[in-house]
């Protein structure tokens, strides 16, 4: 079901919300919906690290990658496709940041949270949204992805209670 994949998750903030097998299986549906053929890296191995930070350690990132002085919700670092053909890449989700979205937009954190965790694979595996037609395709692989486990479209406005 799934292509070959390893992940390395590490806590450094606590989000009970969001186990191990849950962040497992978001990565390797997002995986699967990238990789399955006839993509061109289809059947290809990859290796990631998923580490779920707080609110300093996200702003001290955003800042040393991206000159960016705050924290943000999603920090993806996309290392390619080495000689072997293996695809690595670290992906970062600041939990304060994914808990005060959800909030204000109305949803579930386990439904942004998926949203951003197969954002951060996309990119990843080399996806972008610089151009439009680049945003368009990666927005819609992100919203089918998503829709396969029953979590709406996130590019649409959410109904406020």
């Amino acid at each position: 079901m799934y292509p070959e994949f390893s992940l390395s998750i590490q806590y450094g903030e606590p989000a009970p919300e969001l186990p191990r097998w849950r962040l497992r299986r978001w990565v390797g549906r997002a995986l699967a919906g990238a990789l399955a053929p006839p993509q061109p890296r289809a059947g290809r191995p990859v290796a990631l690290a998923l580490r779920l930070v707080g609110e300093d350690e996200g702003r001290a990132l955003n800042l040393a990658y991206r000159q960016r002085d705050y924290a943000t919700n999603v920090l993806t670092f996309e290392y390619g496709e080495d000689p072997s053909g293996l695809i690595s890449g670290d992906i970062v989700l600041c939990v304060p940041v994914l808990r005060r979205e959800a909030r204000g937009q109305g949803k579930p954190l386990t439904h942004h949270a998926a949203h951003l965790v197969i954002h951060g694979v996309l990119h990843a595996l080399g996806y972008d949204h610089i151009e439009p037609d680049e945003a368009r395709a990666m927005e819609s692989l992100e919203t089918a992805i998503l829709a396969a486990q029953g979590i709406p479209d996130p590019y649409q406005a959410s109904p406020r209670a």
